[in-house]
C-alpha cells in the first residue's frame, strides 16, 4: 500500500516547510538537502513507500542497520523536513510517487520547495530563479529570487511534484539553479541553501564545507550521477522551452 510511514509520532510539526533531495542534474538538491539533514543533525522521521519506488535497502558506513532508500527527516524546532533519497526515482513512477507524497504534505498543511537543476556551462556563481503556485508566489518577493530568465519545462518527479502541487492547492515553490550537467555541482548546491533554502525555511547553516570537500563529494556522488546517465533517470531537470518549439 502506498504510504508515508511515520516512525516517530513523538515529533509534532505544525505546517512544515519540506525541503526536496531527489537526485537530478548536478545532484543539487540531494546534496543540498544531505547537507541540512547532517548540518542540523535531522531526525530519521518517516520512510516513503510510495508506488514505483526501488524496494531496496540501503546502509551506511559503519552502521549495523539499513533504511529504505527514500526518507524524510525532520527537526521540530524548526518546524522542518527533508526528503532524502539515496537512489534516482524513476520518472516513469513519477505520477505515482508524487500524488503519494503530494496527498501527505497536503494533509499536514506544509510549504514544499522543490529544486532542479538547469544544465549551464558558465564560469561564476550560478543564477538562481524561482516559480509558484499558491501562496509561496509571495516568497520569490519576499526572498528577491527572480524569475526565468527564458521559458522553460521542469521534467522529471520534480516536474510531477510541482504539477501535483498545484493540481493539489499546494502552497509550492520550484527553485531552478544553474548547474553542471555531467558531475555532482557543490557550489549549485551551496546557491541553493544561501539563497533558496536558507532564509525560506529560516535555517543558518554553514555551507563553507560543501565548496572545501567538492573533491570529495564529487567522488562519493559521481557512480550515482553516472548510473543516471546510463539509464536516464534523472529525477529532475529544468529545459529552455525553445526545444519544444
Amino acid at each position: 500500500m502506498a504510504q508515508i510511514d511515520v516512525h516517530r509520532e513523538d515529533i509534532e510539526l505544525d505546517e512544515p516547510t519540506l525541503v526536496e533531495g531527489l537526485p537530478g542534474v548536478g545532484l543539487v538538491g540531494k546534496i543540498a538537502a544531505d547537507h541540512l539533514v547532517d548540518a542540523l543533525d535531522m531526525t530519521y522521521y518517516a520512510a516513503c513507500h510510495c508506488e514505483g519506488l526501488p524496494e531496496v535497502a540501503v546502509f551506511g558506513e559503519d552502521d549495523r542497520t539499513y533504511q529504505p532508500p527514500v526518507r524524510l527527516y525532520a527537526d521540530e524546532r524548526r518546524d522542518l523536513l527533508a526528503l532524502q533519497s539515496d537512489v534516482p526515482v524513476s520518472p516513469n513512477v513519477a505520477d505515482d510517487f508524487a500524488t503519494c507524497l503530494t496527498g501527505w504534505l497536503a494533509d499536514r498543511d506544509a510549504t514544499a520547495l522543490y529544486v532542479s537543476g538547469l544544465p549551464a556551462e558558465k564560469e561564476g556563481v550560478p543564477n538562481l530563479y524561482g516559480v509558484a503556485s499558491g501562496e509561496a508566489t509571495g516568497l520569490l518577493d519576499e526572498y528577491d529570487i527572480a524569475p526565468p530568465a527564458e521559458s522553460g519545462v521542469i521534467s522529471g518527479p520534480t516536474g510531477a511534484l510541482l504539477y501535483e502541487a498545484e493540481r493539489s492547492g499546494l502552497d509550492a515553490l520550484g527553485l531552478v539553479v544553474e548547474a553542471n550537467r555531467n558531475f555532482p555541482d557543490p557550489e549549485a548546491a551551496r546557491v541553493v541553501l544561501l539563497d533558496g533554502f536558507g532564509p525560506i525555511a529560516g535555517v543558518d547553516v554553514d555551507t563553507d564545507h560543501l565548496v572545501e570537500q567538492a573533491e570529495e563529494i564529487s567522488q562519493a556522488r559521481e557512480n550515482l550521477a553516472k548510473r543516471m546517465q546510463e539509464g536516464d533517470e534523472e529525477s529532475s531537470r529544468a529545459q529552455p522551452m525553445g526545444m519544444y518549439q
